[in-house]
């Protein structure tokens, strides 16, 4: 078992991994930029660095620096959580030669999976259901014309190398294809560095719904069964739940194998997620793979009682799984809390925290990093906290996270809180009968006068 490991990451997810160190008896570091000198990743770790300025290319994404803060604190293992290096191939090989264990997948793991084309294409020779569209990269515009016309429309083009809603077009006429191709590809050349595109048939009123799974050194793989992450904004999940009030008792069989068989065919270890496209009629295509832990691990952990950093650690120790596959017996809802003004286009709202009151009781997990007196500088991600209910039923989680959020109190700056909570006032939410869509209809009541 490792002695030290160190967390490249920041806030939340960092306070997360160094909580599991702690509990195991592993020895923590944390690394930090000048603008998270404050954070309490930084006070609650055993050993801190700071790896350079406030700007993530000069410190989270800094990986000498990194490297370095691992060699003099006699780190042997580093956990990348999410974001930053977590699915960085050049990281994963650096800290091999380093003789330094990358709690997370192989270079070439990350690098099969990473470039959507390239991952399609193995999902279809594992024989996983994927999106009717392109074989691989489109190589010009005259290929792409072609195949849309055999795909069908609508059809959407996807950035290869990309994420977080880059670098993707929805097409609905033949008309409107080539200003699509064009600007999908600039968009995508100035988010990675790659214009390389590739097609999928539009899959209409779909929800997004991710299979979680851990597979080990063996080659043996589990499903942890699924979470439903179809309420979204601009491709950026907002809320999660499992199960998915969508799923049934096949599906949920069904999709589960197919995950399991998608791990096992590249030898996948560690854990990590198979994200599908469901559609109206229960039809689910593979959408993609991330090699990592998952912003929304904790809601899967509460139905379970099972802590995925934990056994993230074990498995990047040679340990082997059980191979148990999971179904959930409670219901777990997660509401990211962001600095953002729901009520201004969702604005981000950096600055200083001067009240915070955390909601408590039965049922009721808050990860956070932030506290009373606590700035949140203005350069990172602006997700602050990750409210999370867990109760016998889907009603009472909702119910539940509507306490939560009436007794969660934050000043000093803007947050999602009240878009959460009328959320879970929608009729559309509180019945499960949403799609990847849900935000595209639906505007936000204004605020009551105070």
């Amino acid at each position: 078992m490792f002695k030290k490991i160190l967390i490249a990451n920041r806030g939340e997810i960092a306070l997360r991994v160094i909580r599991t160190c702690r509990e195991m008896g592993i020895k923590s570091v944390a690394v930090y930029s000048k603008a998270d000198e404050e954070s309490l990743h930084v006070k609650f770790a055993d050993e801190a660095v700071c790896i350079g300025p406030a700007p993530s290319s000069e410190s989270y994404l800094k990986m000498s620096n990194i490297i370095a803060a691992a060699e003099i604190t006699n780190a042997d293992a580093i956990h990348p959580g999410y974001g930053f290096l977590s699915e960085n191939a050049k990281f994963s090989r650096i800290c091999q030669e380093h003789n330094i264990k990358f709690i997370g997948a192989s270079p070439e793991m990350i690098e099969k999976m990473g470039d959507k084309a390239m991952a399609k294409a193995t999902m279809k020779a594992a024989g996983v259901p994927c999106v009717p569209g392109s074989d691989g990269v489109i190589e010009d515009f005259e290929t792409c014309k072609k195949v849309a016309k055999e795909t069908g429309y609508p059809v959407m083009l996807k950035a290869s190398a990309g994420g977080g809603g880059k670098g993707m077009r929805a097409v609905w006429k033949e008309e409107n294809l080539q200003a699509a191709w064009e600007s999908a590809r600039q968009e995508s050349k100035a988010a990675f560095g790659n214009d390389d595109m590739y097609m999928e048939k539009l899959i209409e009123e779909p929800r997004h719904i991710e299979i979680q799974v851990v597979g080990d050194s063996t080659g043996k793989a589990c499903h942890l069964s699924e979470r439903d992450c179809s309420i979204q904004r601009r491709h950026q999940k907002l809320t999660e739940e499992t199960p998915s009030p969508f799923m049934t008792k096949k599906l949920r069989n069904d999709m589960g194998m197919a995950a399991v068989k998608a791990a096992e065919f590249i030898k996948y270890e560690g854990a990590g997620t198979v994200e599908f496209l469901v559609d109206k009629h229960r039809n689910f295509y593979f959408m993609e793979m991330n090699t990592r832990i998952q912003v929304e691990h904790p809601i899967t952990e509460q139905v379970i009682d099972f802590d995925l950093i934990r056994e993230q650690i074990l498995v990047a120790a040679g340990v082997p799984i059980s191979g148990k596959h999971y179904t959930p017996n409670l219901h777990s809802i997660e509401c990211r809390i962001n600095a953002e003004d729901p009520y201004n286009d969702f604005r981000p709202s950096p600055g200083r925290i001067t009240t915070l009151h955390a909601p408590g009781g039965h049922g009721v997990r808050l990860d956070t990093h932030v506290y009373a007196g606590y700035t949140i500088p203005p350069n990172y991600d602006s997700m602050i906290a990750k409210l999370i209910t867990t109760a016998q039923t889907r009603d009472e989680a909702i119910n539940k996270m509507k306490r939560a959020l009436d007794e969660f109190v934050i000043e000093g700056i803007k947050t999602t809180i009240p878009f959460h909570r009328q959320l879970m006032d929608h009729p559309d939410y509180v019945a499960g009968n949403y799609t990847t869509a849900f935000m595209n209809d639906w505007k936000m009541a204004p605020p009551e006068e105070e």
